[in-house]
């Protein structure tokens, strides 16, 4: 399964719309501009929430927590490392590789690949292709990929 993120350029909630292959509406990502720590909604097509993504503060490591269904499915946690960002994916037991910046990564469970993500370019606004493995929980793959990109956005900015 492929889905595609629009980020809206300019936006300060960080507003963006989720799409399936077909170009149809799957889930809207809405962001709380004014909060304590990082938060996105993950909501269906109906306006009702599917998950959470929340950043937790205070921490040595850069920490974030997905809830789906109000159960903690996984967190992603930026490793400390000088060069280039890694990250771990507790929870499903997920690994992740790649180049962040540059949005082009994959992340891989006991060596076959989930999910691999692939920026568009030339694209108003930043689009990105996650193409999911079949049989690999979506909510969660998305849910990640999110968590990565608020990260790699923060270590890119600070």
């Amino acid at each position: 399964m492929k889905l595609l993120i629009k980020e809206k350029a300019f936006s300060w909630a960080d507003t963006f719309t989720v799409k399936d292959e077909q170009g149809n509406d799957r889930w809207l990502v809405k962001g709380k501009p004014f909060s304590f720590g990082r938060k996105l909604h993950v909501m269906n097509v109906y306006g009702e929430e599917a998950a959470r993504i929340e950043q937790e503060l205070f921490r040595f490591k850069r920490r974030y927590n997905m809830i789906v269904g109000g159960q903690q499915t996984a967190s992603v946690v930026q490793e400390i490392t000088f060069f280039k960002p890694r990250f771990t994916v507790e929870g499903p037991g997920w690994d992740v590789q790649g180049n962040f910046w540059g949005h082009e990564f994959t992340v891989t469970e006991g060596g076959r690949t989930v999910v691999s993500i692939s920026k568009e370019w030339f694209t108003w606004g930043d689009c990105y292709v996650l193409d999911i493995a079949d049989g690999t929980d979506e909510m969660t793959a998305l849910a990640v990929v999110l968590s990565i990109d608020c990260m790699a956005e923060q270590s890119s900015s600070s």
